[in-house]
């Protein structure tokens, strides 16, 4: 099996192109692949396919096997990918992902690679149902208290076509992040479980992120989950509506417009590639 490493802010997928290759277990091969010891390394696999709604279509699944509907640092690489290779010749494209169609904008350099993306991220969605998440459907769940291993802080979850907690915190240096983020992934209020962003605000337009993600434990960088901490500052009043976010792994810019939609700009980047034989 033929295969690109890529990463976004840090946030790294093994990128198969599913147009010339047939994937008949992707979740098996995700476990595989993403092992640091015993396979190539990675926080999951995207699978890069033919769509009938828009240029490209993107399948990610994270590194225990669980498929994810939408991944932002994921969908910047397949926008480069799909570009360098020459699956699309146009620098502004669309991508087919389990959230929806996506549209990027490509910033490619002097030697005619994508090294930026802008994508539309679309609109955040706060009802309970549209995440999910248990209680009263039509309700939100903005700058409400919520509790993880005895430990009490205030949340806003959002999904942004896949589901995110959003919690903010006074010093993420000193956090115990894979304690309280496995704790709220598998909070009882969450019947998918959910990726948890942890937040520092270091001015109304600079903050700093910390992810527990969903199914792969702490990454380097979310672009959904920047996009879910847009917002979330917004409503509760931190931050302005364009903000500088400094991730793990990178930094992200970030807009949540006044059209509704939330706009990410950042690097794509290719480490390597390579061939892999599936035990």
């Amino acid at each position: 099996m033929k295969f690109v490493k890529m990463h976004g802010a840090g946030n790294d997928y093994v990128y198969v192109d599913a147009f010339q290759q047939q994937i008949d277990d992707p979740a098996t091969l995700a476990q595989q692949v993403s092992d640091r010891n015993f396979g190539i390394g990675s926080d999951g696999l995207i699978l890069i396919l033919p769509s009938d709604l828009a240029d490209v279509r993107m399948r990610m699944f994270n590194a225990d096997g669980s498929e994810a509907e939408m991944c932002g640092n994921g969908i910047r690489c397949v926008a480069k990918y799909a570009y360098d290779r020459s699956l699309v010749d146009s620098t502004s494209i669309r991508i087919e992902t389990g959230a929806g169609v996506r549209t990027l904008e490509l910033f490619p350099n002097e030697l005619g690679l994508v090294e930026k993306v802008r994508v539309n991220m679309g609109a955040p969605a706060l009802l309970r149902s549209e995440l999910p998440m248990y209680g009263e459907p039509c309700s939100q769940f903005i700058d409400e208290e919520i509790t993880a291993c005895g430990d009490l802080f205030r949340a806003t979850c959002i999904s942004m076509g896949n589901p995110h907690c959003v919690v903010f915190v006074e010093d993420l240096d000193s956090f115990d992040l894979p304690r309280f983020g496995a704790a709220l992934e598998h909070h009882p209020l969450f019947p998918r479980r959910i990726n948890v962003e942890f937040v520092q605000v270091l001015s109304p337009r600079e903050v700093r992120q910390r992810t527990w993600e969903r199914g792969a434990g702490e990454t380097l960088a979310c672009g959904t989950g920047a996009s879910a901490v847009t917002v979330a500052g917004v409503l509760t009043g931190r931050t302005e509506r364009s903000i500088l976010n400094h991730l793990s792994g990178g930094d992200l810019e970030m807009e949540w417009s006044h059209s509704g939609d939330v706009f990410m700009a950042g690097p794509a980047v290719e480490v390597f590639e390579g061939h892999y034989s599936p035990r």
